[in-house]
């Protein structure tokens, strides 16, 4: 909230928010890369889709240590794909990676007794086909999607004890399927996938036996990597596809949204496989640590059997299918933020991560010590000469006095040539929670205790912490995180949107 309701340091590179920006770094945002998760040989270069410039200019660069390393650095990423059920916004991250996220933060911290400055589980969406280019790369340390264990992937990643029972991929058919009475029924003809998927694998296995039969192979098609088995089964089920090959959980989820598709239980590609998380070879400790994290809380245990019903058995698809309630917001409010942002100098999508940190981008949000909407102002911040919004009660004005009061705090108190833009907008948040008179006070204190005073990750949090509690720094931190969701967000819609509308679903 706004004005402050309630009364031996490393690098950046070395702090978690160095930690999680290395999954937004590449090379050239320019180019487009259809990368497999197959090709061994992946390079920061072919990590290119999922670049950010604007974080690249902070010097971070990614990290391949193991756990020590990252308790030490006060995060570990993971590494999945946005979607409904596994990773979605309402109220706040949910579904079922972020749950497993939750529950790792508090056991490693338990286990490690980290106290005030605990360690960070981040969850970093990213497209399918990077999720181990990714990881081998270092801009995140587990993958946790949903992923099948194959030989293939086992030669290069560490794969935990698995975390599913024994699961098949089937195929499903819709009404423009000519008649199949078995799997070689497909000699000669098309199955679209994508090709970083064990499905592809799997046709791969079928054509070496149809091959032995002296039969035609199946011709792969590649499918753009933004689409996920929902969209394939959706474009099954309107006929724009015969059929596709999918885990034979996924299409029951659907059921009630995609009546036209026929699930082929007796047409089975691969049986008995098993979902993993992935680590790399390298990471020995990580990896033991979730081999006993996994089997207390695998799909079988309380926990895991909880997790599942919520978001698998008992979860809406039907509605979820629709988008998050809290997504909306962000889509509907994006205009404001892109607009105010601009004006005043201030991340547009920073500006809307604090929006949700402050009341999840409800305008209707009034606090018990009568903050108002959206950014959660005091109407004495708006009136404050430095400010001078009117009208905060309707949305709009509330986020440009938002984006004002921040932009006044960064010129007036965090800003100059010694602190980076980075730095000084993570700084300029906490004085928004916590009041700017209490974090100038610290940042000299930390200067006086050896701590770089422009740095926030690692150094003047470090102070803070101590001071003031743990509220300002889960405040940033939140924000930070939510941060970085909302621009994979935006980079996944948006290839999502083109690959659906090139594939002739919307």
């Amino acid at each position: 909230m706004a004005c402050g309701a309630k009364s031996g340091p490393e690098d950046a590179a070395s702090g978690w928010a160095a930690s999680i920006t290395n999954a937004s770094v590449a090379e050239d945002p320019a180019v487009a890369v259809a990368e497999s998760e197959s090709q061994p040989d992946a390079t920061l270069q072919q990590l290119a889709p999922r670049v950010d410039q604007g974080l690249k200019r902070f010097g971070v660069m990614p990290h391949v240590n193991d756990l020590d390393k990252m308790v030490d650095r006060r995060v570990i990423r993971i590494l999945t794909v946005y979607g409904p059920g596994r990773y979605f916004l309402e109220d706040g991250p949910q579904g079922i990676v972020q749950e497993y996220a939750q529950k790792l933060q508090k056991v490693v911290n338990q286990a490690y007794k980290t106290g005030l400055l605990t360690v960070q589980v981040a969850v970093i969406p990213v497209a399918r086909d990077q999720l181990f280019s990714a990881l081998k790369a270092g801009y995140g340390d587990i993958v946790m999607a949903g992923t099948t264990i194959t030989e293939l992937r086992k030669s290069e990643s560490a794969f935990t004890s698995p975390v599913s029972k024994p699961l098949k991929e089937i195929l499903v058919t819709g009404p423009s399927a000519p008649p199949l009475e078995a799997l070689e029924s497909l000699a000669g003809k098309t199955v679209h996938v994508r090709l970083s998927s064990s499905y592809a694998e799997s046709i791969r296995a079928l054509n070496d036996r149809l091959l032995e039969q002296d039969r035609a192979p199946v011709r792969i098609e590649a499918m753009d990597e933004s689409l996920e088995d929902e969209d394939l089964i959706e474009m099954v089920d309107a006929g724009l596809l015969p059929w596709a090959i999918v885990d034979d959980y996924k299409p029951q989820m659907w059921r009630e949204v995609f009546t036209r598709t026929v699930v082929r239980n007796d047409l089975v590609l691969r049986s008995g496989g098993r979902l993993a998380w992935a680590v790399r070879p390298s990471n020995p400790k990580l990896l033991q640590f979730l081999n006993t994290f996994v089997k207390d809380n695998r799909e079988g245990t309380l926990f895991g059997n909880v997790i599942r019903n919520r978001y698998i058995r008992d979860f809406d698809w039907a509605e979820n299918a629709i988008g998050a309630e809290e997504l909306s917001r962000y889509r509907a409010l994006s205009s404001y933020f892109l607009k105010y942002g601009a004006d005043y100098g201030i991340d547009p999508t920073l500006l809307a991560a604090q929006g949700f940190q402050e009341s999840r981008l409800d305008q209707s949000v009034r606090s018990h010590v009568g903050a108002v909407g959206v950014m959660q102002l005091l109407p004495s911040t708006a009136k404050d000469r430095n400010v001078a919004i009117p009208n905060i009660e309707e949305v709009e004005p509330n986020i440009e006095a938002g984006a004002k009061y921040m932009a006044f705090l960064k010129s007036r108190y965090f800003s100059g040539p010694e602190i980076d833009e980075l730095n000084g907008a993570l700084i300029s948040l906490a004085a928004y929670n916590a009041g700017p008179g209490r974090i100038r006070r610290l940042r000299r204190e930390a200067e006086e205790r050896g701590y770089d005073p422009n740095l926030w990750f690692d150094n003047v949090e470090v102070i803070v912490a101590e001071q003031v509690g743990r509220e300002t720094v889960q405040y940033v931190s939140n924000i930070f995180k939510y941060y970085l969701t909302y621009r994979w967000i935006n980079i996944a819609d948006a290839e999502r949107a083109a690959a659906r509308k090139a594939s002739g679903i919307d």
